[in-house]
């Protein structure tokens, strides 16, 4: 069966969520009921079908009592490498004041900010080695201009 575009994480967080809600001994029903979402909607999240939203997400969460925090994690919304609690993608998902479209969108240019930041921080020192490494004629250059003066 193809899994389409929702990607690899996706089925990390299917299975993760399968794995807790089985050992917090909840049907796949129970679960559903529990977090306001339909049966079918959870059993193909589980299944890495369909990728749920950071609402749907923290209802999950709250009814598996589990943090939401990693769940957005395992979805892919949160890099592992963020500071929960102070992260910019953290604050974005928690607003809500948004909908979920206007945090994917959000957290698409943050990523892409990001994204550009590093590919100009290794251009920049792609540059400074590429200086480093040129001849330079400074001093030779500075004591014409104090012997012109």
């Amino acid at each position: 069966m193809a899994k389409g575009k929702v990607g690899k994480t996706v089925g990390s967080l299917g299975d993760y969520l399968k794995e807790q809600r089985v050992s917090a001994r909840l049907s796949l029903r129970q679960l559903a009921d529990q977090a306001g979402v339909s049966n079918p909607y959870l059993s193909q999240i589980e299944r890495g079908l369909r990728k749920p939203s950071a609402e749907v997400l923290q209802q999950i969460a709250k009814a598996l009592r589990i943090s939401a925090e990693q769940l957005y994690i395992r979805a892919g919304i949160l890099s592992p490498d963020d500071g929960v609690g102070g992260s910019v993608e953290l604050a974005i998902v928690s607003d809500t004041g948004l909908t979920e479209r206007q945090k994917q969108s959000l957290l698409d240019v943050y990523a892409s900010f990001l994204a550009l930041n590093a590919a100009d921080s290794g251009d920049a020192q792609v540059a400074a080695a590429a200086q480093e490494d040129a001849p330079t004629n400074t001093e030779t250059d500075s004591d014409a201009v104090a012997n012109e003066g």
